[in-house]
Parts: structure tokens; C-alpha cells; sequence
């Protein structure tokens, strides 16, 4: 399993903020939110990011009410820092 780092995300440009995050990115690389979902789920790809502090923050599957979702897991607390990611261009 490889460790990729995620550097930034696009958002969904409607104006539904349950759509939330449409794709996820880093050096050399942009996968759609089911990509990496996949990915996790196959443990293919273990999917970290960052924290402001430097610290490590790995990125889980939740399996939500209606599909799964991703989330930033933080020392076992399931934190939205992934909205927080600079977009990525395009």
C-alpha cells in the first residue's frame, strides 16, 4: 500500500454544500472523490494530508446515510479539514 499525500481539492460549483468535494489532488496527480474512495476501500492507496502544524492527518472512508464520503482523521477525531485544501488548478 502506498502512502499519498493530498495536496488539494475542487469543489462542486453548485450551490449544494452536500455535494461538497468533487475531486482531490497532489504533485502529479488529480482523482475524483470516488477514485480515491476506491482506492482507500481496495487499501491500494493510504491518502494523508497535512495539517498546518505538519502534522499528519490521514483521510478515511465514512460510510454516510445515502454514499460514503470522505473525511480527515485527526488522532481519532473525524474533523472537514479537507474543504480547507488550496484548490487545485486546473
Amino acid at each position: 500500500m502506498a502512502d499519498v499525500q493530498i495536496t488539494c481539492m475542487t469543489k462542486s460549483t453548485r450551490n449544494n454544500t452536500h455535494e461538497g468535494i468533487t475531486h482531490l489532488g497532489g504533485n502529479g496527480w488529480r482523482w475524483t472523490r470516488a477514485q480515491v474512495i476506491t482506492s482507500i476501500d481496495a487499501n491500494t492507496n493510504m491518502f494523508y494530508m497535512l495539517a498546518p502544524d505538519g502534522q499528519r492527518v490521514d483521510v478515511v472512508v465514512v460510510n454516510g446515510l445515502y454514499s460514503k464520503y470522505l473525511q480527515a482523521n485527526r488522532d481519532g477525531q473525524l474533523t472537514d479539514n479537507l474543504l480547507d485544501l488550496t484548490p487545485c488548478s486546473t
